[in-house]
């Protein structure tokens, strides 16, 4: 399920819409999304029929792989979801049954989503034809709650994986 989550959006990545007149851009974006949202909403109806009864899928009883794409899915899916799944993983976090990276993923697309600032940096938004980071809760202390979660990389280091992207368009 996480390997069918994620093809669509690997693809996707590297398309280049930026040589189309801007109407046929919005038409080829907005088909390429079509098949990825149909695949997110299958793999989300599946994977809501297996939540375990403790509220979520811990590394220790069903594994990385597992618990690594029920993440996926829900990050891929919608608002409701997000809040009921950002408390639950909070405190497995800690427990190590969650990678901090993970939490603070959706943690920051939550909020981005209701409209207040995200706090670890990881929702880009585009401004100028260029994939940034979104709004920050407190820029000076990004890089100590990245280091809480275990964020593989700095901010900046983070930010320049997406220089090489093809240019975006603003909504």
């Amino acid at each position: 399920m996480g390997a069918l989550d994620q093809v669509g959006r690997r693809a996707f990545t590297v398309l280049d819409f930026s040589a189309l007149p801007a109407d046929e851009r919005q038409t080829a974006e907005t088909l390429a999304w079509a098949d990825i949202n149909a695949v997110d909403k299958a793999l989300l109806d599946e994977l809501l029929t297996m939540v375990p009864a403790e509220g979520w899928f811990k590394k220790s009883v069903y594994g990385e792989r597992a618990a690594g794409a029920a993440f996926l899915i829900i990050q891929h899916s919608d608002l409701e979801n997000w809040r009921r799944f950002v408390p639950v993983l909070e405190p497995l976090v800690a427990q190590g049954e969650v990678e901090g990276q993970s939490y603070g993923l959706m943690y920051d697309r939550l909020a981005i989503n209701e409209g207040r600032p995200q706090r670890y940096g990881t929702q880009m938004t585009c401004k100028d034809g260029r994939w940034v980071v979104d709004t920050l809760e407190d820029p000076e202390r990004v890089e100590q709650w990245r280091r809480e979660m275990k964020f593989p990389w700095t901010l900046a280091e983070y930010e320049a994986r997406f220089r090489d992207y093809p240019p975006c368009t603003q909504q």
